[in-house]
């Protein structure tokens, strides 16, 4: 009778999950904000905030923040003595308003083995940390996230994230919340630091990352462009803004919401590039992702420009390049629509899925526009975070997991399938 049972659950699941779905949750109320403070062990030279981030195919680059300066050099190796290696990076630092963040310590590491744990130590600490680099074939699995923040929600969505374990993370934007508070940008690198520093971390922006104060600042990315260097040279952009890079199997761009993308930037240009390179033979996997949605049945943020007009603009060519899956954030619940285009079902468009819900601070109780529209095939006003696990070159795990009561509850899971294997989306 249990076996009958579980089988008649899983059907009813496979059911639900081809029509529209939103499920009857109550959303928990905001939770307080928790910044995280300097360890009593830390002096001047120690490294805080250290995160390691992919740069090309076997480097990593491994970043931190001393209060004083100490040389920017990293030893690493296989084994917990962290000796084998040497190497030299660069040091830098900004100045926003009154406030100046320290030295910025970026070096890059390599070449490296796939799928395997480097220990490291930074500049003239002791201390050895270490990290796993992301395995070079199928499978892999990453973690996904957008609007972090640092909330105990958001401290408990980081928990489950690390439980099970990933092989990197794509976080889509907003990431501190420290909106030009600049200590808070501290605070959130102390609080990711567990995670970040043993796993990639590959990160876009969002609405709250932009620092721009009205005739005193007008630089509008200027901590994370310092904090958060991604490898935009490596991948032919002159922008922090916009990138990709290769993983297992899986081409990933990052796009920005907040940066120029009409059809005369530097942004537009360049993904007309970067998708004109991409060799589906060896990453067949084609994945986007950057803040604003642009599929929304949410009714927060309706009709804004960095939605709108990037998807009018740029809509076509993430079509014609027959992207697999489209993730953004930014609305503060999760929604995942049936492959789209133009506003309609279409088998050889991308799957969009929306997880603005890391556990921001925001104390906005999202509610969804009812009915959902024919696209919307599943919707839920909770916190937690989603993984992508490609388990080959046709076939890629998509799982949502809720926040709920501090506990990770599975809410949808579900199977997709690459367009690139589809013959009748690639005129075969």
């Amino acid at each position: 009778m249990r076996v009958r049972g579980i089988i008649s659950l899983l059907f009813l699941i496979s059911v639900l999950l081809e029509f529209n779905v939103v499920y009857s949750y109550t959303r928990p109320p905001p939770r307080k904000n928790i910044f995280t403070p300097l360890s009593d062990d830390d002096d001047a030279s120690s490294p805080q905030q250290v995160r390691v981030s992919q740069v090309g195919k076997d480097r990593m680059r491994i970043s931190w923040f001393t209060i004083y300066p100490t040389p920017a050099t990293v030893q690493y190796g296989l084994t917990p003595s962290a000796n084998s290696f040497n190497a030299t990076g660069v040091i830098d630092s900004y100045h926003y308003m009154f406030y100046y963040s320290g030295p910025v310590h970026n070096v890059i590491v390599g070449p490296l083995k796939p799928n395997t744990v480097y220990y490291y130590r930074m500049g003239d600490c002791t201390k050895v940390y270490n990290f796993k680099t992301p395995p070079s074939h199928f499978p892999i699995k990453f973690a996904v996230v957008g609007d972090l923040g640092q909330t105990e929600y958001t401290k408990t969505t980081l928990q489950h994230i690390s439980d099970p374990g990933y092989d990197m993370l794509l976080l889509a934007g907003d990431l501190s919340y420290a909106d030009t508070i600049q200590e808070q940008w501290e605070s959130f690198g102390r609080l990711i630091e567990p995670l970040a520093s043993q796993r990639p971390w590959m990160v876009t922006t969002g609405d709250h990352d932009i620092e721009k104060i009205t005739f005193f600042h007008r630089r509008s990315f200027t901590a994370y462009n310092t904090r958060w260097l991604m490898p935009f040279n490596e991948s032919g952009s002159n922008s922090n803004q916009y990138y990709s890079f290769e993983v297992a199997g899986v081409h990933i761009i990052m796009l920005g919401s907040y940066t120029d993308f009409d059809s005369n930037s530097n942004q537009y240009k360049w993904l007309q590039g970067d998708l004109n390179k991409v060799d589906r033979k060896n990453t067949p996997w084609l994945v986007v992702m950057f803040h604003a949605p642009w599929y929304n049945s949410n009714t927060l943020h309706q009709g804004e420009y960095a939605s709108v007009e990037m998807k009018a603009i740029l809509e076509d060519m993430l079509y014609k390049a027959r992207v697999d899956i489209v993730i953004s954030a930014h609305i503060h619940a999760y929604e995942r629509f049936t492959r789209v285009y133009k506003e309609k079902a279409n088998k050889c468009g991308p799957v969009y899925i929306t997880i603005g819900d890391g556990g921001n601070r925001d104390d906005f109780n999202p509610y969804f526009m009812d009915p959902p529209p024919d696209i919307s095939f599943f919707r839920e006003r909770s916190f937690g975070h989603g993984t992508l696990e490609v388990t080959n070159a046709t076939h890629a795990l998509w799982t949502w997991i809720r926040n709920h009561d501090d506990k990770p509850v599975t809410t949808e899971s579900l199977w997709l399938t690459s367009l690139s294997s589809d013959s009748a989306c690639n005129g075969n």
